[in-house]
């Protein structure tokens, strides 16, 4: 139940169960009366009022569905449609056909004395902005603070992509069908749909086959089988070693949040590198993680010599500039996983005065204010046969990659095939791509996650579970929902130290999920 279907998807569904036998009058009929079994949970008793807003399409089809069933068992039901009823066709005129009442001009005066409102007016499809009319209804709509079940997604809100078409519905519960669309996790569409609820109206699961949806919501599930727990006769070297590079002596911080995050998700061993005056500091703050200095990136690339040191972590606190460009080269070179974050992508944004990129690129033609620098990165981790990880969020984002467009995940995806690494793009929704176009949007992290410092645990999560050589995508997929797990399980308060401290617990329960 992870895969998320775009709106296309969801009518191709839709046509190959009715290739299974299935009738598409069969699905209207289950999908509204699944509508008005929710919508009978926000009434407040049989003198509820219940204003049910139909669109022209197979949505307001729904609507007369759940109209139809609301009334039948027993409440003050009035439909009103948005346009002409004539104009219906199809399933949707049938069920219109089969509404024994009135009909009524949708317009704000509907809601006048009402208690709830069934958005069915415009389905996930939407494919232009709502004006006039539709934009005055939906505007009304939300004044009114009536509770709305949305049907399918809330009217005005693209289901692809998350993004509101001009205006769009502020919905208490939303009844989706088969499956959740990309628009019921991505933001601001997930704020929008409240609690979302997925109704199973008789679509085969066989019908997933055909559609090979590469895009899911982020749950163990989905990278549960590639986590490594450790195993009686296992000891640290076997669990891997994770290397974390320091910035300068003032900007270790980062960099040991990295390195407990790494030793708190399973790395066996963890060292923190740096210059001899920011080990001198970070020798006094850590205990079970070991510090080594290091000089210069060829310093760097010796210690990176040793295959056992099997995953690094640069950019938390590195400082943005040749220095660091040089030590994630060097990196890069060595055999060992990468991630990359915050200054480590950065130092490849900044161009001298005049550079242009000659490279042939299509994307990094069309978009001047990319550095050429960022050729040279994706160069480097095309090159190596070793998995690289990317963490920016979305200003970091925007300086490698410039303005790419599309939804999250087709940045995220576009990102990702450009660099050829996993792109982590961080946000409330964050988006993970591998550079195959699988993706997963990640939906379970609280608002209190926003704090300095917590995604410097996040790429340590990823870290830890690269030296374990769990597969990139997963690994960075596991991480992102760990990371939200754990600030869920602290709550209020949540500062980026308390993480990997908390994160044993989350751990605990997985474990039990998985025996």
């Amino acid at each position: 139940m992870n895969e998320l279907l775009t709106a296309e998807q969801s009518g191709e569904a839709d046509r190959l169960a009715a290739k299974a036998g299935i009738a598409g009058i069969d699905l209207m009929e289950a999908a509204g009366k699944a509508v008005a079994d929710v919508a009978k949970t926000l009434t407040r008793g049989p003198d509820t009022r219940i204003a049910v807003l139909c669109g022209p399409g197979n949505n307001g089809g729904d609507g007369f569905v759940a109209a139809r069933y609301l009334r039948d068992i027993g409440f003050d039901v009035r439909l009103f449609l948005l346009g002409d009823r004539n104009a219906l066709r199809g399933d949707a005129a049938e069920m219109a056909r089969r509404w024994p009442l009135p009909v009524r001009p949708a317009s704000p005066d509907a809601l006048q004395s009402m208690h709830l409102v069934v958005d069915a007016l415009f389905g996930a499809g939407l494919s232009r902005p709502l004006e006039g009319a539709a934009a005055e209804l939906v505007t009304a709509v939300n004044a009114s603070r009536l509770p709305v079940v949305a049907v399918d997604v809330p009217s005005g809100l693209d289901g692809t992509t998350g993004e509101v078409r001009g205006v769009a519905v502020e919905a208490r519960r939303t009844v989706t069908f088969f499956r959740k669309k990309p628009g019921h996790v991505l933001l601001p569409g997930r704020e929008l749909c409240g609690e979302v609820i997925v109704a199973d109206i008789g679509i085969p699961e066989s019908v997933l086959t055909t559609l090979k949806p590469d895009l899911h919501e982020n749950d163990p599930a989905l990278w549960m089988k590639h986590f490594n727990w450790p195993k009686s006769g296992g000891h640290k070297y076997k669990r891997g070693h994770a290397v974390v590079v320091s910035g300068p002596a003032l900007q270790t911080g980062a960099a040991r949040l990295g390195a407990r995050g790494a030793l708190r998700i399973g790395a066996g061993l963890v060292t923190l590198v740096g210059n001899a005056a920011a080990t001198a500091i970070m020798a006094t703050q850590v205990t079970s993680v070991m510090v080594r200095s290091v000089s210069g990136a060829a310093g760097l690339a010796e210690f990176l010599r040793d295959t056992r040191r099997n995953a690094v972590l640069i950019g938390p606190g590195a400082s943005v500039g040749k220095d660091t460009a040089n030590d994630v080269l060097a990196t890069l070179k060595s055999s060992a996983a990468v991630t990359l974050d915050a200054d480590a992508l950065t130092s490849f944004t900044t161009s001298d005065e005049g550079e242009r990129s000659d490279s042939g690129m299509g994307f990094l033609a069309r978009n001047g204010d990319l550095s050429p620098r960022a050729e040279t990165l994706f160069e480097a981790i095309r090159e190596r046969s070793q998995p690289v990880v990317m963490t920016p969020h979305e200003g970091e984002f925007k300086r490698l990659f410039g303005v790419l467009s599309g939804s999250k995940v087709e940045r995220a995806r576009e990102a990702a095939k450009l660099s050829g690494s996993v792109v982590v793009l961080k946000g409330a929704d964050t988006v993970v791509a591998a550079p195959d176009g699988r993706a997963v949007i990640n939906s379970n992290a609280p608002p209190w996650l926003a704090t300095a410092g917590s995604g410097d645990v996040l790429s340590g999560f990823v870290t830890g579970l690269l030296a374990q050589r769990m597969p990139a995508f997963e690994a960075a997929s596991a991480a992102v929902w760990l990371h939200g797990a754990a600030a869920e399980a602290f709550g209020i308060g949540l500062i980026a130290e308390d993480l990997p401290d908390v994160l044993p617990g989350v751990l605990r329960k997985l474990q039990k999920l998985n025996s």
